[in-house]
């Protein structure tokens, strides 16, 4: 065999199990046809974080207005944008140089699958023990005329100037995020869902709040309408739906789900099922031959598609290939929208609990209004705690600026089944937001 392991795509679902596996003397090669790095590094999470540090400043300073601030800054979108090449265009070449001086091999091109041992790269053909598919996903595109005239969340993240009227078709994670940072910005906002309602897996009641916070700065939802064509004028847009409501706007996004990239691979060939909605896979992420594995977006599970889960799953590909035999168990995970304020969260969800009463039970904790000084004057940071019979902490959901560093605690604490002696026997940093629930969460737990 030319190699033991290749990966196929360089993304999270691969290079942290690829550099394990080389660092346990394996030969290993990654291909991958567009950026190393994948769509986080390079043109998703990582590119919109580094976006995203002005606008929830901005937010924090808006509250101190009349308590030591004045005036809030305004946010420059090409500076902004400038900065974010800056941060975010060195990864992807640094990340080539980097494994490469480790040794794993780097293969540029659109791999298939030619054999169970066999990957074909442009019209050279590899051989290796274990193969991993790690491809990820796209963004869905919608089949109607003029569809052409829709830009996804990567061309967004490029975007040299923010327009001033913007569609956003779907009411998900990605539509709100950016949503939230035009209507920061003052920008004319539409959001159009084919659903009934935003965000469906958050806590309907902090999803509400946000909204609502939307509508005040001027955010528009049309809920239950289908997108049927967009047409172009000059330089206007027009959206219009099955229902006739029709909306002109400079720029529109789509954001009505993502599917796999399954398609080329060459799976049918060997027999591996897949869809759009990825590839089916066992409880050791195997697919139906037995040494090729799939890690990541491009896994057909109901684990939330998530970089860190993506991780997780490399690193324990790397064990299997190492020799290790257990399934794979995932532990609770969390989940984000980076929007201003932040929601999160991880475990048993508040409706679950409400619709399993004999169960679970929550409590929620108004802590904005408990700690207003830590919270930066937050006064609506919330927390819906779930607990099982016993007195676990089982689940929460938090709506805060601070959400996604709460929601890492809290998911500390589920997953290692803390009581509140466990957490007395800890000393953690006050005064901050976390110690505003910890207080309150020692009380609850178990003794």
């Amino acid at each position: 065999m030319d190699y033991d392991v290749i990966m196929i795509g360089a993304g999270h679902a691969t290079w942290h199990g690829a550099v394990t596996l080389k660092q346990l003397g394996k030969r290993v090669a990654i291909v991958e046809k567009d950026m190393v790095g994948g769509t986080c590094t390079n043109y998703g999470c990582d590119a919109k974080i580094a976006l995203d540090g002005p606008f929830q400043l901005k937010e924090q300073l808006a509250r101190f207005k009349g308590a030591g601030i004045d005036d809030v800054p305004a946010i420059n979108w090409p500076d902004l944008m400038a900065y974010k090449h800056q941060v975010i265009d060195p990864f992807s070449p640094a990340m080539t140089a980097m494994f490469t001086k480790m040794g794993i091999d780097m293969i540029t091109g659109s791999a298939e699958l030619t054999g169970e041992h066999e990957v074909t790269v442009a019209g050279k053909t590899y051989t290796s023990e274990y193969i991993v598919i790690g491809t990820g996903q796209r963004p869905a595109a919608l089949s109607i005329p003029g569809a052409k005239f829709i830009h996804d969340s990567r061309e967004f993240l490029d975007l040299p100037d923010m327009p001033e009227r913007l569609v956003f078709i779907g009411a998900g994670i990605i539509a709100m995020e950016f949503a939230s940072m035009a209507a920061s910005m003052g920008k004319n906002v539409h959001i159009v869902e084919f659903t009934d309602k935003a965000l469906a897996p958050f806590n309907h009641t902090y999803v509400a709040r946000l909204q609502q916070k939307l509508e005040a700065q001027g955010v528009q939802f049309y809920f239950g309408e289908a997108v049927s064509a967009v047409t172009k004028t000059g330089d206007t847009f027009r959206v219009t739906t099955k229902n006739g409501l029709t909306i002109a706007t400079d720029y529109i996004l789509g954001a009505t789900g993502r599917v796999a990239n399954v398609e080329g691979l060459g799976l049918e060939k060997l027999g591996i099922e897949a869809s759009r909605r990825g590839i089916k896979v066992n409880d050791h992420l195997q697919t139906s031959v037995a040494n090729i594995f799939a890690s990541g977006d491009v896994i057909d599970r109901p684990q939330a598609k998530l970089t860190p889960v993506a991780i997780f799953e490399s690193n324990y590909i790397a064990g299997q290939i190492a020799g290790q035999t257990s399934p794979i168990d995932y532990p609770a995970i969390p989940s984000v929208v980076f929007t201003m304020p932040r929601l999160s969260q991880v475990g048993v969800s508040a409706a679950t609990a409400a619709a399993n009463p004999n169960d679970y039970h929550s409590q929620v904790l108004k802590f904005g209004q408990q700690a207003t000084f830590e919270l930066k004057r937050a006064l609506d940071a919330e927390a819906t705690l779930v607990f099982d019979k016993a007195g676990y902490l089982v689940g929460a959901s938090v709506y805060a600026d601070d959400g996604e560093e709460l929601i890492n605690l809290l998911t500390l604490i589920i997953n290692g089944r803390y009581t509140a002696g466990m957490l007395q026997k800890q000393i953690f940093a006050f005064p901050s937001a976390s110690s505003a629930i910890l207080d309150t969460l020692t009380a609850l737990l178990p003794r």
